[in-house]
C-alpha cells in the first residue's frame, strides 16, 4: 500500500518496493514461523485432546475415512507425520503437526500484511494477536483440522497480494494457477473456506479480464489447476474399496456414497448439525463480535476499521484488496451465522461454534496490521515526521505480549492428560473380551484412539451404536470385529428384510446372540430401540452401564464392591472451562460415583419389594451418598439434592440406625445448599415448601427431646 515511503518513478518505485518487500517478507515470515512454532511446540498436549481429535487421528493411523466431508488432505498428511516424526505418542505427533500448521498460518499472515504495507510491526501484530488469541492457540495445538484451515486462509490471502503486485502477465498467470491449485486443496480440508474461495476467484478473473489476459485457454488451465487441487478426494473411494481400516466412516465406493459424504448429508449440508434448533442469526452475529473483542481486543477491531477508513485517501495503493478482504469477512460471517444451527446458550455448543470464527478473525487480524501501518503513516504525514515507527513497534510488541501473557496459562496443555485418563479408566474397568456399545463423541473417539492407535485392550470389541443404524457400517466393519456376532446387516427396532435385501435386527436379538460375552453401553443407550427391556436390565458400571439378563438377581453388596473404586480419578470438580471436552469428561467421571447409589435408590422407590428389602436398599443408597458427598468439598450440585432425599427416606423407615435429628438436619442442610446452587431447577418452589415443613418437624423433634 506504500505506507512507509515512495520510490523514484511509479513503475520503478513499485518494482523496487516489491523486490524489497519480497525479501523482507520471506525473512520475516521465517522468523515469525520459528517463534510461533517454538511457543506452540512448548505448550501442546503430549496426549489425546478432546472433540474430534481421537477420530481424526484414528482415521489417519488406520488410513480410513474421517467423518464428513472426509478431510482427505489432513488424513494423508497426519499419516505422514505419524510415520516420520520419531518421538512421542501417536496423538502427540499429530498435535505437533497441527502446531506447525498454525505457525505456518502465522507466517503467511505476516507476509500478507508486510507485502501490503511494508510494515514489519504491522505484520507481527497480525500474526501475533491472531496466533496467540485463546481460540487460535487452543485449536492450533490440538489434532484438529482448524490449524490447517487457518494455513489455507493465510495462503490464499498471501497469494492474492502476490498476484496484485505481479508486474508481468507471465507472473500473474503463474500465481493464478498456483492459487487455483491451492483453492482446490483448501476444499480438501474444511469446507467453510469455500466462502473465501468464492470471493477470491471472481476477483482474480476480473483482474485478468481487466488486463486482457483472460482467454478460454487460460480459463481452462485455471480450471484444471483447481480440479487438480481436489485430487486428494480420490483417497476416499480408494480407502473405502480396500476396506483395511479398522475404523472408517461411510462407503464411498459408489458415486452416491461419495456425494453423501462429500456434501455432509448425514450432518446436514451447509449446517453444523442435523435436526438441531439453534440460536438466531442475530444472536450468533452478536456473539461473534463479542467473542472477537475477547479474543483480539477492541483496539484490534478499531484498527481493522481504520484500514477501511484510510481507503478514502486517493494515494493509497491496492485498495481493492482491502475491500476484498473486508467483503470476505462480511460474507463469511453472515453466511455462517445463518447456517450455524446450534444453541450457543449451551457451553459445549458455544465451544463448537466459536472454532469457526477463527477464519474471520484471521482476516480481521490482517486488516488490523494494515490499519496500524496506515495509522502511523497518516500520523507521520500530519505531524510531518518519521519518528513514530518506534511507537508502531512498541504497540505491536505490547499487543502480542499481552496476548501471550493473558492466554499462556490457559493454553499451556503440556500436563493435560484428562481425555487420555478418561479413556484409559473406561477401558481398564472392563472385563476381558467385553463388547462396548459406544455412543457419543467423547467415549467413541477417545476409546477408539486408545484401542486402535495405542493398542490398549485388544481383547475388547468396540461397536458404535449410531453407526449400526447406517446401511454401510456392518457390511464394512463387521469383518474387523471378529469377536462380535451380528444377526443381520443393520440395527433397526423392527426386524425384517428391507427392500434393498438388508436383514435388520434389534438390540434384543443382538444381545441374545452375544450372550457369551458381557456387553456394556458407553455412554447411554439408543432411545429408539426399547426391545432390550424384554429380558435385560441396565446396571451402573461407572460412566457406562452393563446390560444384564433379567434372570440375574441384583445383589447390592456385591455390586457396591464391584463399582465403588472402579476408576482412579483425581481431577478436582469444576476446574475446567464448561465449554471444553475436559469439563465434559470430568463431569462424567464425577457423576459416575453417584450412579450406583442412584440406581439402588431408584430400585427401592420403584420395585414391589418387601419392606425389609426396601429398607436395606435405602440404607445402602444413604450410606453411599453420604460417603461421596463428604469425600470432597466441591462436587456436582445434584448430589446435595439426592443425598437430602435419601436422608428423608431414611427418616421415614420404621427401623433405622441413624438419629432422626441428624437425618432431619442433614436433609434441611443439603436441600438448602442445593437451592442456593441450582437456581434453574423447576422444582425449587416445591423444595422450598418442603424445607418449611422439615424445619417445623425438626423444631418439634427438638422440643420433644427437651420436654
Amino acid at each position: 500500500m506504500g505506507l512507509h515511503g515512495d520510490g523514484g518513478g511509479p513503475a520503478g518505485g513499485q518494482a523496487a518496493r516489491a523486490g524489497a518487500r519480497r525479501a523482507g517478507g520471506l525473512c520475516g515470515g521465517v522468523a515469525v514461523f520459528a517463534a510461533v512454532a517454538a511457543v506452540f511446540t512448548l505448550t501442546l498436549p503430549r496426549s489425546l485432546p478432546g472433540g474430534d481429535s481421537g477420530e481424526l487421528i484414528t482415521a489417519a493411523h488406520e488410513l480410513g475415512v474421517a467423518h464428513p466431508p472426509g478431510y482427505p488432505l489432513f488424513t494423508l498428511v497426519a499419516k505422514l507425520a505419524i510415520l516420520l516424526f520419531p518421538f512421542g505418542s501417536v496423538a502427540y505427533r499429530v498435535n505437533l503437526l497441527c502446531g506447525l500448521f498454525g505457525a505456518a498460518a502465522a507466517a503467511l499472515l505476516f507476509f500478507t500484511v508486510f507485502r501490503l504495507s511494508g510494515s514489519y510491526a504491522g505484520g507481527i501484530l497480525a500474526a501475533g494477536v491472531f496466533s496467540f488469541s485463546r481460540l487460535t492457540w487452543q485449536w492450533s495445538i490440538a489434532a484438529e483440522v482448524f490449524s490447517l484451515n487457518n494455513l489455507f486462509v493465510g495462503l490464499l490471502m498471501a497469494l492474492t497480494v502476490h498476484f496484485e503486485e505481479a508486474a508481468t502477465a507471465q507472473e500473474r498467470s503463474k500465481i493464478a494457477k498456483i492459487g487455483a491449485l491451492c483453492c482446490g486443496l483448501s476444499l480438501c480440508n474444511q469446507h467453510t473456506i469455500v466462502l473465501y474461495v468464492l470471493c477470491i476467484i471472481p476477483w482474480i478473473l476480473f483482474r485478468l479480464l481487466k488486463e486482457k489476459e483472460l482467454s478460454p485457454g487460460s480459463l481452462l488451465k485455471l480450471s484444471l489447476c483447481f480440479f487438480a487441487g481436489l485430487l486428494p478426494y480420490i483417497y476416499l473411494p480408494v480407502s473405502s474399496y480396500l476396506n483395511q481400516a479398522r475404523w472408517t466412516w461411510g462407503d464411498q465406493t459408489t458415486l452416491l456414497g461419495f456425494l453423501t459424504h462429500f456434501l455432509r448429508e448425514e450432518y446436514g449440508t451447509f449446517s453444523l448439525a442435523k435436526s438441531e434448533i439453534g440460536s438466531s442469526m442475530s444472536e450468533i452475529l452478536l456473539s461473534q463480535v463479542t467473542n472477537m473483542r475477547t479474543q483480539l481486543s477492541f483496539n484490534i477491531q478499531a484498527l481493522a476499521v481504520w484500514a477501511n477508513i484510510c481507503l478514502t485517501r486517493k494515494d493509497r495503493q491496492s485498495p481493492s484488496l482491502i475491500w476484498l478482504f473486508t467483503g470476505m469477512f462480511c460474507i463469511y460471517s453472515l453466511f455462517f451465522a445463518w447456517r450455524a444451527n446450534l444453541d450457543i446458550s449451551k457451553p459445549l455448543f458455544m465451544g463448537v461454534v466459536e472454532r469457526f470464527w477463527m477464519q474471520s478473525n484471521a482476516v480481521v487480524a490482517v486488516l488490523a496490521g494494515i490499519g496500524l501501518a496506515a495509522l502511523v503513516s497518516e500520523s507521520n504525514r500530519v505531524l510531518n515526521t518519521n519518528g513514530l515507527q518506534y511507537l508502531e513497534w512498541l504497540s505491536a510488541i505490547l499487543f502480542v505480549t499481552c496476548q501471550i501473557y493473558s492466554n499462556y496459562s490457559i493454553c499451556d496443555q503440556r500436563t493435560n492428560y484428562v481425555i487420555d485418563k478418561f479413556a484409559k479408566n473406561l477401558l481398564s474397568s472392563m472385563p476381558r473380551d467385553a463388547i462396548i456399545l459406544l455412543r457419543g463423541d467423547l467415549p467413541g473417539n477417545s476409546l477408539r484412539y486408545m484401542h486402535y492407535c495405542e493398542g490398549l485392550r485388544p481383547d475388547i470389541s468396540l461397536v458404535d451404536q449410531e453407526m449400526m443404524t447406517y446401511e454401510w457400517y456392518l457390511p464394512k466393519m463387521a469383518k474387523h470385529l471378529p469377536g462380535v456376532k451380528f444377526p443381520g446387516n443393520r440395527w433397526n427396532p423392527v426386524e425384517g428384510i428391507l427392500p434393498s435385501g438388508m436383514v435388520t435386527f434389534n438390540l434384543y436379538r443382538f444381545l441374545e446372540v452375544n450372550k457369551q460375552k458381557e456387553t456394556f453401553v458407553c455412554i447411554g443407550i439408543h432411545e429408539g430401540d426399547p426391545t432390550w427391556k424384554k429380558n435385560y436390565s441396565l446396571w451402573p458400571w461407572g460412566s457406562c452401564d452393563k446390560l444384564v439378563s433379567s434372570e440375574i438377581v441384583f445383589n447390592p453388596e456385591e455390586w457396591i464392591k464391584l463399582t465403588r473404586n472402579i476408576y482412579n480419578w483425581t481431577e478436582d470438580y469444576g476446574r475446567f472451562d464448561p465449554s471444553s471436552w475436559e469439563s465434559v469428561a470430568n463431569e462424567e467421571m464425577w457423576q459416575a460415583r453417584m450412579k450406583t447409589p442412584f440406581f439402588i435408590f431408584n430400585l427401592a422407590e420403584s420395585a414391589s419389594l418387601p419392606s425389609n428389602v426396601k429398607a436395606q436398599l435405602y440404607t445402602h443408597a444413604y450410606n453411599l451418598y453420604k460417603e461421596i458427598v463428604y469425600l470432597r468439598k466441591e462436587h456436582p450440585v445434584n448430589w446435595h439434592k439426592n443425598y437430602a432425599i435419601s436422608c428423608e427416606r431414611m427418616l421415614r423407615l420404621q427401623e433405622r440406625s441413624s438419629d432422626p435429628e441428624v437425618l432431619l438436619s442433614e436433609t434441611i442442610r443439603h436441600f438448602r445448599l442445593y437451592t442456593r446452587k441450582a437456581q434453574n431447577d423447576p422444582q425449587l418452589a416445591d423444595i422450598s415448601v418442603a424445607l418449611k415443613h422439615l424445619r417445623k418437624e425438626l423444631q418439634s423433634l427438638r422440643n420433644m427431646k427437651n420436654g
